[in-house]
């Protein structure tokens, strides 16, 4: 569903350049996906332009069946955003002066999301009351250490029937403190002896959704609103507790001082059903003036 940019997309997964999961070489993007329980290394490549949109897609594994290759589609839809048709965000930026040059600038970019619920929550877990590029460097530990393996040395995110059975010292190697060490570890066994079915709580609306996600141990408002977001890909959720999000909207808005939960809140009401795709908006707005975004040349119009 044009328009579409792989490089914007890309990064908005990427989040951070220390990423070892979510990798960018400046043209293509690489993953390995666990799919029927064999590690696929997936790279992706964009051929069209935004407006015209065509993707290469290589699989490498030890086996690549037809059921695999579907896998491989469908979960590249829902983590790049490629069915999200957003022509009424467009339509409202067109109207709104504040975004209208955001939204131009990064046109093409689609909500991205994990590829697995799982994935979102322990990503949260993990980041809670640290840096993003403390919880960036925790979770490439937890992938070195019990991700499986694929191609060039690249390792898949670890499935919770592995981290099930860790136990909460190898964790603590890792740098997780105790507690998040047995959050991750609980969730895990609840999903692999499937007392907690979380791709089943998409379906669910915000306010259920959410009642079910803080009843998760270790799961707070900013992990469950993190999850609805990036888990669910739920665009009129804007996650009010995460700091550095707030912080980019308070410059964004040229407000003086830290923004409450409530403020940032109806700060975004104007922009609703689309205040998580402004969170992602101001994330690569971020990642730009780091230096960072590595933009494709045959991407860009």
């Amino acid at each position: 569903m044009p328009p579409f940019r792989l490089d914007l997309t890309a990064w908005a997964l990427r989040r951070r350049p220390e990423n070892e999961m979510d990798l960018w070489d400046g043209q293509s993007y690489r993953r390995v996906l666990m799919i029927d329980g064999e590690p696929v290394q997936v790279t992706v490549r964009q051929v069209g332009k935004p407006e015209r949109p065509r993707l290469r897609v290589t699989l490498r594994a030890a086996r690549i069946t037809s059921r695999m290759k579907g896998t491989a589609r469908s979960l590249l839809e829902r983590m790049l955003g490629l069915r999200k048709d957003l022509t009424a965000f467009y339509e409202l930026a067109a109207r709104d002066s504040k975004i209208a040059l955001m939204a131009e600038e990064f046109r093409g970019l689609k909500p991205p999301r994990f590829p697995s619920v799982f994935e979102a929550v322990a990503n949260g877990i993990a980041c809670q009351q640290l840096s993003l590029a403390v919880g960036i460097l925790l979770l490439n530990r937890l992938t070195r250490r019990f991700g499986c393996p694929g191609a060039n040395a690249l390792r898949a995110f670890p499935d919770p029937v592995r981290l099930a059975i860790v136990k909460t010292p190898s964790l603590r190697e890792l740098g997780f403190n105790t507690l998040k060490s047995r959050e991750l570890i609980e969730l895990s066994a609840a999903i692999r002896d499937r007392r907690l079915d979380l791709e089943a709580l998409a379906a669910l609306d915000n306010e259920r959704a959410l009642e079910t996600l803080l009843r998760i141990k270790g799961v707070g408002r900013w992990t469950a609103e993190y999850v609805l977001l990036r888990g669910f890909g739920h665009l009129d959720t804007f996650p009010g507790d995460d700091v550095g999000a707030r912080n980019k909207l308070a410059v964004f808005l040229g407000l003086r001082g830290p923004l409450s939960y409530e403020a940032v809140q109806r700060a975004v009401a104007r922009w609703q059903p689309f205040a998580g795709f402004i969170y992602f908006h101001l994330l690569l707005a971020n990642i730009k003036k780091a230096g960072w975004l590595q933009l494709a040349n045959s991407n860009c119009t």
